[in-house]
């Protein structure tokens, strides 16, 4: 019994320190099933210690985080560059994602004035959907999910579940950080949807701006080694004193438009990508 109540002393501890933490991280933190964290939860529940929210980390990062809107004005310049630099990936027939973020919006907004076309884009992030939707040669679809209104997106154990109908080219995607570590972003679902993408991908970018240089999130992504393409505006010799090794082949900067074509990923069919009728069905 000692046991027990340690355990669920260091459970309440540890959501009082990060507010929130998703079944899993919490089962590996405690080394212990999911039943017996879920019943650890209703004890500390039934006990008032802690307090059932709806919605649990995804409410508190809605809430709590900077908004789409309140974020897209950020480095706007920086963001452009990079997604005119990112039209050189862009080949037609194929599959790509659009990750939720406000510099991929931007690469959206490029897309829309020099549409590749045909090709197929799947996203999480609603104002990119709604907006490369009217563009004629260009589908797109919307992951299902949890919708998070202040952050524009899509997110979730369904939103994850829905990324299985998917084979995918290319994914673009965006983090809360970097330094000599890795990548970083700021939602364990957050991460836990790009992983998913990631094992999806046939390859992918990710799109990052100067401010995001020597920051760290709450929650690590992956290591440079896992990188295949960085697609930022930060200066090479600025990434060597930060820490960040990668070769011509992996690092691409906005001004070096011919590189970024010269990093583009090997054209790959798809394996059972949906296409033509066979769209994926999601039972909400």
């Amino acid at each position: 019994m000692h046991v027990v109540l340690a355990r669920r002393e260091r459970l309440a501890q540890l959501l009082e320190q990060h507010r929130y933490l998703p079944l899993k991280e919490l089962c590996r933190r405690l080394g212990v099933s999911e039943a017996t964290a879920r019943r650890d939860l209703a004890a500390l529940v039934g006990e008032k210690k802690i307090t059932r929210t709806y919605g649990g980390a995804l409410h508190e990062f809605n809430d709590r985080f900077p908004s789409f809107r309140e974020r897209q004005g950020d480095g706007s310049r920086a963001k452009a560059k990079i997604a005119q630099a990112a039209l050189a990936f862009f080949e037609p027939n194929r599959v790509y994602f659009f990750d939720s973020g406000t510099t991929i919006f931007a690469l959206a907004e490029t897309f829309r004035d020099h549409p590749v076309t045909p090709v197929t884009i799947v996203t999480s992030n609603l104002p990119v959907g709604e907006m490369l939707a009217s563009i004629p040669g260009v589908q797109v679809f919307q992951l299902a999910g949890q919708l998070l209104h202040l952050q524009s997106t899509l997110l979730g154990e369904t939103a994850q579940k829905s990324l299985e109908f998917w084979n995918f080219d290319l994914a673009f995607l965006s983090a809360e950080g970097m330094d000599e570590e890795g990548l970083w972003n700021s939602q364990a679902a957050i991460v836990e949807q790009q992983k998913v993408v990631l094992r999806r991908a046939a390859r992918s970018i990710f799109c990052l701006d100067g401010s995001k240089l020597k920051r760290q999130a709450p929650y690590f992504l992956l290591s440079w080694d896992q990188v295949d393409v960085l697609l930022t505006d930060v200066p090479n010799e600025k990434l060597l004193r930060a820490g960040i090794v990668l070769d011509a082949n992996r690092r691409t900067q906005p001004s070096t438009k011919a590189a970024a074509r010269a990093a583009s990923p090997e054209p790959r069919e798809p394996e059972d990508a949906p296409g033509g009728e066979e769209l994926p069905i999601h039972f909400l």
